[in-house]
Order: structure tokens, then sequence, then C-alpha cells
């Protein structure tokens, strides 16, 4: 199999315009697919903007709304898949809105919906129900992949049921903010390296309401070494994601081959 290039999309857009936000995606795809490609991923509630309070169930969407399928018309003009945070409505569950994200093939069809299943802090757990469902994956050019959204990464147990469930890259969009740097800077590249595979952490820049997002998007490698990062303003950046370093790597660390799960019983 061929490297998959991935583009990570470090952007806040535009709090609450939905369709600026849209036109900031469509040039990035533009931009990405130009320079090779097959993926590009966005942050965490990109479509909407995070901190948008009460606008949050104003602006919210089906899984298949509107936004979902202007997403598709991109992906497919450009043939890159893309990625994407947006806060989710239920039509079946009035006033549930989930923190969600999307993913939408280089064809225009999706192939993941995944809800953040551990909700940080009083603001979004006034504003968002919790997901039930840790691992989503999709399939891409023969590479398996798997989201997570944000805060859900720092729970060991959630990369490591990816992990056991066969993920390749693992797509976090996330709204990190000051001071919890130190997971772009290290918590992500550990995970990479303790789990075997490759994790893509695109995260939103700036001050937006009372927060202010760090930036520093990465690609880490199952070697636990950095492919790509961003700083602390708004940029594209690009790695591949190697199935073949990715098969040597995996065959040379044996962390995940010496479990002894019979010992990991009072885990849970």
């Amino acid at each position: 199999m061929s490297p998959l290039h991935t583009a990570l999309l470090q952007s806040s857009g535009r709090p609450g315009d939905v369709a600026h936000n849209l036109r900031v995606l469509a040039d990035a795809a533009r931009t990405a697919a130009a320079t090779g490609a097959r993926l590009l991923a966005c942050p965490e509630l990109f479509l909407t903007g995070y901190a948008i309070g009460g606008d949050v169930h104003r602006l919210a969407e089906p899984a298949d709304g509107d936004s979902a399928r202007a997403v598709g018309r991109i992906a497919a003009e450009h043939g890159i898949a893309v990625l994407y945070g947006y806060p989710e409505c239920d039509p079946e569950a009035a006033g549930t809105v989930y923190n969600s994200a999307r993913l939408i093939g280089p064809d225009g069809t999706a192939l993941a919906n995944y809800r953040k299943t551990h909700l940080f802090g009083c603001f979004e757990r006034e504003w968002f129900t919790p997901g039930d469902r840790t691992v989503v994956q999709a399939e891409l050019d023969g590479i398996r992949i798997g989201l997570l959204i944000c805060y859900d990464v720092e729970f060991p147990e959630n990369v490591r049921a990816h992990a056991l469930a066969g993920t390749d890259l693992l797509l976090v969009p996330t709204a990190q903010m000051h001071p919890f740097q130190i997971v772009p800077e290290q918590v992500i590249p550990v995970r990479a390296f303790e789990n075997q595979m490759y994790v893509a952490y695109v995260n939103r820049v700036g001050a937006e309401g009372e927060f202010e997002f760090v930036g520093l998007s990465c690609l880490a490698g199952p070697d636990g070494v950095v492919r790509t990062r961003a700083g602390r303003s708004e940029q594209l950046v690009q790695a591949a994601v190697d199935p073949a370093f990715l098969k040597e790597a995996r065959e040379n660390n044996p962390y995940l081959h010496d479990r002894r799960p019979e010992l990991y019983t009072d885990l849970v």
C-alpha cells in the first residue's frame, strides 16, 4: 500500500459562521489535494466554533444534514477525504446534542460518525450529551482509521481499545487550550508509540470566548516521532502515514504482543 498523505488544518474559522467555515474548509481541501493529500482533518467543532454557548442548539445539525452534504460536495470535487467536527442533533431525541466528528470519503460519501464520549469541563457537560461508543472506524486507501475527539485521547484506555481493534491512524480533532499544551507536545507522541499507530491531533488556535487554544497540531508515528507539527498560528501542515513503516514498527515493538490481559481485570 502507498502512504496516505494527510493534511491537518489548524484553524478556528469564524465562530458562529458555518458558511464562512465551509469556505475555509473548501480552500484547505483544494490546497491539500493539489499537494497530493488524500485526507484533510479539521479541528473539534470546526463548522460552528467551540465557545458558542447557547448557539450550540441553534447550529446543531443531524449527521446527514446540510453541512454534511456541503462537505461531501467539497470532498468529491477535490478527491480528498475530510474529517470535521460539528454539533450533532438527534432528530429522534429533541434537545439532545453531541460533540461529533464526521469522516467523509474522497467520493463524497459518509464513512464514519463519532460522538465524543468523555466531555471536558462544565462548558461541555452543560451543552452536550456524551456518546457511548468508543471505537468507531473506517477504511481509506487500505488504512484503518479510528476517531476520537480531544479529551478522549487523554484516557489511555480509549487509545488502547483502538489499538486492539486494529486502528492504523487515529484522527483526533481537538480544542486544546492553555495551559494543557503538554498533551500535543508529550502525550500524543507517547500514545502513538505505546499503541503502535499513527495519531493525528488537529487543534483550534487563538482566543475564543474564555478560552485560548494552543495550536501545536501534530501527526506522530508509531515510533513516537512527530512527523509534522504546526505552531501557534493558523496553518495547514501535512505528513505521510506509511503502512510499510507501521508494519515494521509493530514487528519490532513488543508492547501489544506482551500484554497479559488476565492481570488487568481490576481496571474495570
